[in-house]
């Protein structure tokens, strides 16, 4: 990153909306001599980070179908921790990036956190009603959840006459634990448990551990998001990848789970484990997705 840049990232905030806090810190701004302006260049793009990042509160999503029935997430809390030694070197960045022959992409790429100190952890209560009956499910918990260099591509579709989001979307994550807690987000004493969780690129033909799985090239292998509606008159959300473009095919990704196990007084012992999981290799070749809310 250029000196104007580290400059003008020193300028932090901070913003309180509806008793939820995203918090962050500033220092003074610093003088830039002619050598630290001669290394600076124009580009369409910003970078910035996160400091001190936490999002907490009575915070709730809800999906409503037209029948009523309706799923949220609520009491949603959301963190990050830092790693001070590359919080200005190592930022994220957002661009605009030109594709020949294509439509112009806005890209969001990830820092490269190369130390894994940027983890995010994240909670939430979900609660699902339909039909007069309402289930409290208890709590999702992801602990430890770190991401790096992921990049996601938001564009305008290639093909003529079709409307919605085209994108791309490539994802290198280890995750410590995602729990599933039916008594409580703070009771451990019933629970799901999905341990060492690491899904990237398939460390074969050269590819070098660590590098992120793209499920969706926005130029290759697009990924879309739209409304569509099927000949009987009906609307659904759709959800698709579409066929590789080139004779390489769809990247390769690799999934290992360490330990999935349960946790319950009804079980003998009081737990149950299953042991780990791997997924050496897996491609998204064609995916179509269409979600139709009510019938």
């Amino acid at each position: 990153m250029s000196a104007f840049g580290r400059a003008a990232l020193r300028a932090m905030f901070a913003v309180s909306i509806g008793g939820v806090a995203v918090c962050a810190q500033a220092a003074d701004m610093q003088a830039l001599d002619e050598t630290e302006l001669a290394d600076v260049r124009g580009s369409n793009g910003i970078a910035f980070n996160l400091v001190n990042f936490s999002l907490a509160g009575p915070l709730s999503l809800t999906y409503t179908s037209p029948n009523g029935a309706s799923l949220s997430l609520s009491n949603l809390a959301l963190s990050r921790s830092d790693d001070p030694d590359a919080t200005f070197s190592d930022p994220y960045t957002f661009k605009l990036v030109g594709r020949p022959g294509l439509a112009d992409a806005m890209q969001l790429s990830e820092p490269l956190n190369a130390n894994g100190l940027l983890k995010w952890q994240f909670a939430a209560d979900w609660r699902v009603q339909a039909d007069g009956i309402t289930h409290d499910g208890g709590a999702l918990v992801i602990n430890d959840l770190v991401s790096r260099a992921g990049q996601l591509t938001l564009t305008t579709p290639a093909t003529a006459g079709v409307d919605g989001i085209a994108f791309g979307l490539a994802l290198n994550l280890d995750i410590g634990d995602v729990l599933l807690r039916p008594r409580g987000r703070a009771d451990a004493t019933e629970q799901l448990q999905l341990h060492g969780i690491r899904l990237g690129a398939a460390a074969e033909d050269g590819t070098p551990l660590g590098t992120p799985w793209a499920l969706a090239d926005a130029s290759l292998q697009p990924g879309i998001i739209n409304a569509v509606t099927d000949a009987d008159g009906k609307s659904s959300l759709h959800v698709g990848i579409g066929w590789p473009t080139t004779t390489a095919g769809a990247p390769i990704g690799s999934l290992v789970i360490d330990n999935t196990s349960f946790k319950s007084d009804m079980l003998p012992g009081g737990q149950m484990d299953l042991g780990s999981s791997r997924i050496g290799t897996m491609q998204i070749q064609y995916l179509d997705v269409k979600l139709r809310p009510g019938l």
